[in-house]
Parts: C-alpha cells; sequence; structure tokens
C-alpha cells in the first residue's frame, strides 16, 4: 500500500512528501529531482469501492470513476447500480507525458435524465510511483465543500512503466518533425478527413426531438417561434420551426455518426425565430454520450440552461462493430446458460415481478440480397433501421453494395407483445435525407423463434413488394400473464410517425371499409327486426325472453355526447378543405378500423387475443355466478372514483377499447402479411452454391 504521503485528497491541493515538496509556485526545495520527462504508461485496475456516500432516495447510489490528466478525461468506468460496495475490476491502460501532472480520481452517482450526484474525489501523486512495480493504492474520497465528511473509500491497483522503444530523444526528435512539417501535418488532415468521409465511425447516435415543454416566451404576444440547433463536433442539425407556441411538438428524428470511442459531448441550443432580425436565443443543454449505455434508447428529459423550460428526447447509442455468422449462432455454453436465465426471468412463477417487462426481443439482421440501386452507379449504399415503438436501433452502412452483410445482433426489452417489429432499409446519402430501399413490419407473435427467414421487402405503405429481401433470425421469449394484463392497459404512443396527408385512393378506401362495416350493421338491423315479424316463430320467442329478461334486470342509460364547435381562423380557404377532409378520411378510417377489429376478434386473426377474450369471458361470467351484480358494480365504481386519488397522474382508459385497439384491422392485417420470397432466395440454396 502506499503511504499517505502519496495520496491526497480533494481539498488538500499542495502535494507534500517525505522526499520533497512542492509549493504553490511550482519551485522545489528539495534536492531530488523528479522522473524525467517522457512517455510512460500507467496501467490501473479500478478494484472496488466501500462505503461509499448515499445520493438516491433509496439510500443507495449508481456510482461510476471518472480518472483525469491535465484537466482531460482518460477513463470512465461502467455504472454499477444500487450497490454502496461497487465491485468494478475494470483495467485501464493510459499514456503519460510527464508526471509532474497527479491523477485525478472523481466518482458520481448515475441519475438517468438528471445530472448526476458528485460523490467524491482523491489524487494519486504520480511522482511517488516506483517504476515496473505493481502497487495497490488506497483512495480517500473528500469533498472539496465539506471535508469533514466521510465518502468512503476506492481500491485501486497500479503500475508505472516506461513505454518501450520511446526515449525523450526519439519523442522530441518527433515533436520538431511535426512542427518543421507544416506539409506532411496538411496530408494527414486530409488522410483523417478522408477516413470520415469514407464513414470509418465507431457508432450512430440516433436522436428524436420530442418536444419541448413551457419554454421561455420570446416575442411580445407571450409567444416564441421555437426551433432547436444539434452540434456534435463538425456535424450540425436543425429542426423545423414551430410557430407560436411554448410547448412545441416536433417529432423530428436525426442521426450522428460517433466517431470517439468514449463518445462525446453533443451541445443542444433553443431559438426563437424573427423575421428579419437576429434569432433570439431561448437555452441550452448539453448530452453526455459517454454517460449513457449503448444498443439502449433512452427517454431524456433536459433543463434549458440560461433560459426556461425543457426539451424531451430520445437518445439511442448503437455501436457499428460487427460479429461473424459463427458468433451469430447460439450454440456456446455461454449463451446458453445466458438462454437459461432469460427463460428463468420470464417464467410463469415471476408473474409479479415488474409487471411492465413482459418480455425479451433479439433480432439478428444478417444480410439483404437484390436492393435496389440507388445511385447512378448502379449501386447502394445500405443501412438497416430496427424498431419497435419508439426504440430505434441502426446498423453500420455497407458501401456500394447491393447484397449486403451486417451480422448485427439486436436486442430490445418488450413492454406490450402486441408490438410490430419494423425493419427498413435506407441508402446512405451524405448531401441529402437517406433513400428508402425497402420494409418489412413482423409483429412479434407471428414470430417463429431461432427460424432464419427471408423477408420480402414492402414499400413504404407495406401494401406491395419492392425489390430485394432481408434475412433475420428472431427470438422472443415472453410472460403470457403479463402479456395479458398490459393488453388491458393503454398502448405506448410512437412518437415518430408518418402525418395523414389527403390521398385520393385512401380516402376511397376508407369509404369502401366504412360501406361494409355499415352493411354489416344494416344486416344486423334486418336481423333483428324479422325477429319481431315472427317470420321465424322460435327466433322470435327466443328474442322476446331476453327482452324481457334485460327490461326487467337493467336500467337503460342515455348517454349524451356534447360536441363542442371548433372555432376555425382566419386562414386560407383551400388549406381549410384539405384539411377537413384529411379529418374525413382519418374518421373513416377509426371507425372502419373499429368495426374491423371487432370482426378479426372472433375470426382468430391473432389466435391469442381471441383466446384472451373467451378465458376474460368465462372468469367473468365465474364471477357473475358467484358475486350478485351489485357488488361488482360497487367495486368498480369505488376503483374508478379513487383511481386519481391512488394514481394522480395515471391515464384513464377503458379496457375495452385498450384490447380493441390490439387487434389488427384489415389494413394492418394486409401490412403484417408475409410476402412468399423466391425461391432462389432460400438460404439453404445459397450454401449449397456456394459448396458448388
Amino acid at each position: 500500500m502506499l503511504d499517505s504521503c502519496k495520496l491526497k485528497s480533494a481539498c488538500n491541493l499542495p502535494l507534500i512528501c517525505n522526499k520533497k515538496i512542492i509549493n504553490t509556485a511550482g519551485t522545489s526545495n528539495a534536492e531530488v529531482p523528479l522522473a524525467d520527462p517522457g512517455m510512460y504508461q500507467l496501467d490501473i485496475t479500478l478494484r472496488r469501492g466501500q462505503s461509499l456516500a448515499a445520493r438516491d432516495r433509496g439510500g443507495t447510489s449508481d456510482p461510476y470513476v471518472k480518472f483525469k490528466i491535465g484537466g482531460k478525461e482518460v477513463f470512465r468506468s461502467k455504472i454499477i447500480h444500487k450497490n454502496l460496495n461497487p465491485v468494478w475490476e475494470e483495467k485501464a491502460c493510459i499514456l503519460v507525458d510527464h508526471l509532474r501532472e497527479p491523477l485525478y480520481i472523481k466518482v458520481f452517482d448515475y441519475d438517468f435524465g438528471l445530472q448526476d450526484d458528485f460523490m467524491g474525489s482523491a489524487f494519486l501523486d504520480l511522482t511517488q510511483l516506483e517504476l515496473n512495480r505493481p502497487t495497490d493504492v488506497t483512495l480517500t474520497l473528500k469533498d472539496p465543500h465539506y471535508p469533514d465528511h466521510d465518502l468512503g473509500i476506492i481500491l485501486l491497483s497500479v503500475i508505472l512503466t516506461p513505454k518501450e522503444g520511446e526515449s525523450r530523444d526519439v519523442t522530441m526528435l518527433m515533436r520538431k518533425s511535426w512542427k518543421r512539417s507544416s506539409k506532411f501535418q496538411t496530408q494527414s488532415l486530409r488522410l483523417s478527413d478522408l477516413h470520415r468521409k469514407s464513414h470509418l465511425w465507431r457508432g450512430i447516435v440516433s436522436i428524436t426531438l420530442i418536444e419541448g415543454r413551457d419554454l421561455k416566451a420570446m416575442d411580445s404576444n407571450g409567444l416564441s417561434d421555437p426551433y432547436v440547433k444539434f452540434r456534435l463536433g463538425h456535424q450540425k442539425y436543425k429542426s423545423k420551426i414551430m410557430p407560436k407556441t411554448l410547448n412545441p411538438q416536433w417529432r423530428e428524428q436525426f442521426d450522428f455518426h460517433l466517431y470517439e470511442e468514449r463518445g462525446g459531448i453533443i451541445d443542444i441550443t433553443a431559438w426563437d425565430k424573427d423575421a428579419g432580425k437576429r434569432d433570439d436565443f431561448i437555452g441550452r443543454c448539453q448530452v453526455d454520450l459517454s454517460a449513457l449505455s449503448r444498443e439502449q434508447t433512452h427517454k431524456l428529459e433536459l433543463q434549458l440552461e440560461e433560459g426556461e423550460g425543457h426539451l424531451v428526447l430520445l437518445v439511442t447509442l448503437t455501436a457499428s462493430a460487427t460479429v461473424s455468422i459463427s458468433d451469430l449462432s447460439v450454440n456456446s455454453l455461454e449463451d446458453q446458460k445466458e438462454r437459461e436465465e432469460i427463460l428463468k426471468r420470464y417464467s410463469p412463477l415471476r408473474i409479479f415481478h415488474n409487471l411492465k417487462d413482459v418480455g425479451f426481443l433479439q433480432v439478428k439482421v444478417i444480410r439483404a440480397e437484390g436492393l435496389m440501386a440507388a445511385d447512378v452507379t448502379g449501386k447502394s449504399d445500405p443501412f438497416c433501421v430496427v424498431e419497435l415503438n419508439n426504440d430505434r436501433l441502426l446498423t453500420h452502412t455497407v458501401y456500394k453494395n447491393l447484397n449486403p452483410e451486417w451480422n448485427k445482433v439486436f436486442t430490445f426489452n418488450i413492454k406490450d407483445i402486441h408490438s410490430v417489429l419494423e425493419v427498413t432499409v435506407y441508402d446512405e446519402d451524405r448531401d441529402r435525407s437517406a433513400d428508402f430501399l425497402g420494409k418489412v413490419a413482423i409483429p412479434l407473435l407471428s414470430i417463429q423463434n431461432g427460424e432464419q427467414k427471408a423477408y420480402v421487402l414492402k414499400n413504404k405503405q407495406l401494401t406491395g413488394p419492392t425489390k430485394g429481401v432481408i434475412y433475420l433470425e428472431i427470438d422472443v421469449i415472453f410472460n403470457a400473464v403479463k402479456a395479458s394484463l398490459r393488453t388491458l392497459i393503454p398502448k405506448e404512443q410512437k412518437y415518430i410517425e408518418e402525418e395523414n396527408r389527403l390521398s385520393k385512393q385512401l380516402l376511397l378506401r376508407n369509404f369502401i371499409r366504412m360501406k361494409r362495416c355499415v352493411m354489416v350493421l344494416v344486416n344486423a338491423a334486418y336481423y333483428i327486426n324479422s325477429c319481431f315479424d315472427w317470420d321465424s316463430p322460435p327466433r322470435s320467442l327466443a328474442a322476446f325472453v331476453v327482452v324481457e329478461d334485460m327490461l326487467e334486470d337493467e336500467e337503460e342509460e342515455d348517454d349524451k355526447d356534447d360536441k363542442d364547435s371548433e372555432k376555425k381562423g382566419f386562414i386560407n380557404k383551400i388549406y381549410a378543405i384539405q384539411e377537413v377532409c384529411v379529418s374525413v378520411q382519418n374518421i373513416l378510417d377509426e371507425v372502419a378500423s373499429f368495426g374491423e377489429r371487432i370482426k378479426n376478434t372472433f375470426n382468430w386473426t391473432v389466435p391469442f387475443l381471441s383466446w384472451l377474450a373467451i378465458v376474460a369471458l368465462c372468469v367473468f361470467t365465474a364471477i357473475l355466478y358467484c358475486i350478485p351484480l351489485r357488488y361488482i358494480v360497487l367495486v368498480w365504481g369505488i376503483n374508478k372514483f379513487t383511481k386519481k386519488l391512488r394514481s394522480p397522474y395515471a391515464i384513464d382508459n377503458n379496457e375495452l377499447l385498450d384490447f380493441l385497439s390490439r387487434v389488427p384491422s384489415d389494413v394492418q392485417v394486409v401490412q403484417y402479411q408475409e410476402l412468399k420470397p423466391d425461391p432462389s432466395h432460400s438460404p439453404y440454396k445459397r450454401k449449397k452454391n456456394n459448396l458448388g
């Protein structure tokens, strides 16, 4: 262990040692010289922490550690959730120019979407380390503002070695040659730019700008015309302008390329558009990508600094690294153990453990064949986007290829088993937005686990095929009881959806669908009327008995729907007519979809939902048989009236309508229907051809 002179807390800035004393002026009062300047390698093993400070309400913390030298962050550990005695066992290799700069250790508590809490810091004097000798270090964490507080300790193992092949003379010679040869430096920068233009990035950052809340009013009318700017390094994006509002709804999506392995910081600024003048500044915030886990969508609510209000974002980091086909197969013992753990996690015995965690989805995006040529060269630069509700992950781009191989594995937590997995292939274009190449939509309940399938790509409306097929292997593991319970609550809102536009073809289709539903109701009315005309005495007698029973047991209620007339402002008549037509088109779609969902519930379009309806009816019948109706109505009324008291932020819902919202309409049935691929696209035939 190092003695106390080697370890300095954050509150003791002057570095004091038995061998020498360095004062604040930087002069040495001792005769012992510091280690020669040069290149050193510092190998650090972050062992564990003990008795760390609690920063969360539950009396725990989610600690992680930062290492800094000369004010620059050189390493950041992983986050250990809900633990005051975390065990990291992480290794870091750091190159050090000279030993005069101490190693600064800082511990934080991770808070999702909020500012991370400080948990203490300490210094390590590198000049006191013996070369080529492993040393165990115990660091006492302190807070400069509260030096008396006990914040726990951090345990490290360090070893300092001179970097092999790097002497002082060679290092100085290299630095001089860099300064002397500006031409060589320019060429290196050009090579770096070439690498960036070749898009050799380490990952992709997908940002969805959802909305703003309570933004600062910048105009004389008490409103603003806000828009948002994003910047990550040399990459910039700008959102659309939302006129006259303090609570804008953008619903826009942007993709950044991540060149740094540890991530970076995205600068976000909000502005008010001012015609003819300089735009007004509303506020700014930042997103530290190194604090976010990869392959996961994070919902962030960021407070605007130097202003007012919040911005709500979805941020997803996707690594660009690929895996081989052998890595994709689930044959290793480790993968089998992991699968067993997942099966245990969603077993029927764990029904009441985290009801929101319904299941687990793994998607293997293997390759595509015969894609559409989007470039003038007859090739494309395809990449793939995998979406499940608001979770959005991307593959890397394969350049100049119509038969790309991605070999990428994605995992999702399933919140609703009735969700639809959407896989879209795009052609990357540096000068404008990506070109659409094809898309497939796969309901989770229709997936056959562990089977590699070729899916024919469809057009944007998912109504017909387009060129190319994509090979996917999908596994779904879920708890059926949790999935059934989640069916009776509102669906998760999808933030990014295409806006409905007026279409003559779509309007005609919705009208025909509506006509079919009306004809079903008309035929039902004729059938009921025939019961009272005694065309069939047995049928009329049965109807008479049912009506008589209903009149005795139930009271009729008259529901009055009050419709408030909407006042239209001074707008162009053409846009007003178009808006009315779009509304009619949407209303026809909603009414027709409602009728089709009722029909599809009874014709077993989705067997899971049909069985669920049968089980629910059986349970309800048993309850009615055992418990008087007045008690059931009393319990139901108490639950409805006290729901807001028990859960103030709960969303009002109707369980029957929530159930029907999961049943696909006839249009969705067509969209989710798999098209048969060409036999030449069989994976087995492809393997045979490769062998031949």
